[in-house]
């Protein structure tokens, strides 16, 4: 696939004067918590949000419940960082009270359906996705992870997310829609699905081993993720012949064990570690 890296221009964006843009951020969940910290100090910035109760620990920030509060604040990028299954709802529901002028983004993780709404929508808008979440990611210190712009939004909204991971180290890169989820097809369907696995046959052990524990990790995480994100992960188009891949290597795998092939298994981990060898330094 190809995509493209950006490299830093070391040249900080300025948008909407020395006071920043007006910026609402929709939702107060962890990754709507993360853009008001991370924007509050340089932006105007409001949060809407009809459950009070989840915006007790957001500061530096106006705090909205009710929808002409957003016609009054007149926002001029929103951030729809609400649970997957109600981004679109959501953006219809709030539409009518923005400016026409107004970026509409969202964050995420899967963008089905998301290109046409845009297109019919008549707006300006950027979509993007940060590869991360706060149920991995050390939020301090980003230099590892990574974050996709969707190459078919509006420029200036692309430039002013291009702007905003740079600054916090993000490595991003560039996909159209299409590209995007052949990506997560492959980025998370394969670990989410090799995590299902491994918890569907697991039991309980008093004593695990530093392997095993890691996995739990990773399980514990995946399997606190919302029920619709990791439905609509699984059922992105792209996932089915991701996911038969692991069916075809565990069938050989299988093979080889029940044959007890030595040689067989020497040269599956020979395929196996230059598979790897890119990412994995394999000390051999």
């Amino acid at each position: 696939m190809d995509s493209k890296e950006y490299k830093s221009s070391n040249q900080p964006l300025q948008m909407g004067g020395a006071g920043g843009f007006r910026i609402l951020v929709l939702g107060a969940g962890k990754m709507g918590s993360f853009f008001i910290d991370l924007l509050s100090f340089d932006h105007e910035v409001a949060v809407f949000e009809k459950d009070p109760k989840r915006m007790r620990f957001t500061y530096n920030c106006q705090r909205f419940t009710e929808l002409e509060e957003i016609r009054a604040f007149q926002p001029e990028l929103v951030i729809n960082a609400v649970t997957l299954k109600y981004t679109i709802p959501v953006f219809e529901q709030v539409l009518s009270y923005l400016p026409q002028s107004c970026i509409i983004s969202d964050i995420a993780s899967v963008k089905t359906d998301l290109k046409e709404f845009y297109e019919q929508s008549g707006r300006r808008y950027v979509s993007t996705h940060p590869m991360f979440g706060p149920t991995f990611a050390n939020l301090n210190q980003l230099s590892e992870e990574n974050a996709i712009i969707i190459s078919e939004g509006d420029y200036m909204g692309r430039i002013f997310f291009k702007d905003l991971y740079q600054r916090i180290g993000l490595n991003i890169y560039e996909y159209t829609f299409e590209e995007h989820d052949k990506t997560v097809a492959y980025s998370l369907s394969i670990p989410f699905v090799s995590t299902f696995v491994f918890a569907a046959v697991m039991k309980h052990q008093d004593a695990p081993g530093t392997t095993f524990k890691r996995h739990m990790h990773i399980a514990k995480g995946v399997l606190n993720e919302d029920n619709y994100l990791l439905q609509e992960i699984l059922f992105n188009p792209y996932t089915h012949d991701q996911v038969s891949q692991i069916r075809t290597e565990l069938k050989e795998l299988l093979e080889i064990i029940d044959h007890k092939d030595a040689q067989g298994m020497t040269d599956y981990l020979a395929k196996i570690r230059n598979n790897v060898r890119r990412d994995i330094e394999i000390r051999q």
